[in-house]
């Protein structure tokens, strides 16, 4: 990350007003989710659900980011086609996913977020992911550190979070949602079963495995099915914060607004990256997807 990045960090009001609205938006999310209309969606272009709820959170947080940062461009999963086309020509914009995790909401699990990123030059430096129904919020950046904090708490109330460093192999905790099996988790889970006498795999919904990763809860969150760039950009800046990484399978950081489309190349998010363990697992997930 270059020099002026670093040094175009946000003032802490900017931080907390950010935090006010994530909490506005949960709050209003929480209302919805307890009402009789829950349980409506209808289906988008690529199938997946939309509810009244991400309709909703769309516009109070764009509505919210505009208000605070009136130069800054705000991209959503919901944006309008011109705005997803648009987007390619911004250096600096502010990345959004309403309600990550619709099926879970639908579901009534309660694993559902609110996903917020500052992009700049092509990477996220800053990220929000709101747990309503946890009543947290995990924030941070490379810059800034990793924090989590109870949603409306005064910022000075943060707590510091930090990734955990990878002792041994003998126990590694992969992160995973169990509607996102595919050949490549297997793959991977099969590797990881052979190169460690106890392996243990934590699942949860939507971008809360960045938060667990970050907290130290887990190694590794391997993605290999379908997302987006804003399903990742909260999640890398928070994961980079404390102290992880989240890359490619080229083992380099993912890139935003670098490509036509929006959709996020297969990955894994690593707690301890230096660690010299996950240079077999990448050459072995090289192989896996090429076949």
């Amino acid at each position: 990350m270059t020099k002026d990045l670093a040094e175009t960090r946000l003032a802490n009001s900017e931080v907390s007003q950010i935090l006010e609205l994530l909490n506005t938006a949960s709050l209003a999310i929480l209302k919805h989710y307890r009402s009789n209309a829950a349980a409506e969606y209808q289906n988008k272009k690529d199938s997946t659900p939309l509810t009244e709820a991400d309709l909703m959170a769309h516009r109070l947080i764009c509505q919210g980011l505009r208000q605070i940062f009136p130069e800054i461009p705000v991209l959503s999963e919901e944006s309008d086609t011109d705005v997803k086309q648009m987007r390619r020509q911004w250096r600096d914009y502010w990345l959004v996913d309403p309600l990550d995790g619709t099926r879970e909401f639908l579901n009534r699990t309660g694993e559902f977020t609110i996903n917020i990123a500052l992009i700049r030059e092509h990477r996220p430096v800053l990220g929000f992911i709101a747990a309503p129904c946890l009543d947290t919020v995990w924030f941070g950046g490379e810059h800034y550190g990793a924090y989590k904090l109870t949603l409306g708490a005064d910022l000075a109330s943060k707590q510091s979070i930090r990734c955990r460093v990878l002792q041994s192999s003998a126990q590694i905790t992969v992160l995973s949602a169990i509607r996102h099996r595919n050949k490549h988790l297997q793959a991977t889970l099969s590797y990881l079963r052979s190169a460690t006498p106890e392996l243990q795999r934590l699942d949860s919904g939507s971008a809360l495995k960045f938060c667990q990763l970050a907290e130290g809860r887990g190694d590794i969150y391997p993605r290999f099915s379908p997302c987006c760039e804003w399903d990742t950009g909260a999640g890398q800046a928070l994961v980079e914060g404390a102290g992880g990484q989240v890359w490619a399978l080229n083992g380099q950081p993912l890139a935003y607004n670098s490509r036509d489309t929006l959709m996020s190349p297969h990955f894994v998010a690593l707690a301890d990256p230096s660690a010299t363990f996950w240079t077999g697992l990448l050459q072995e997930l090289k192989t896996s997807l090429a076949v």
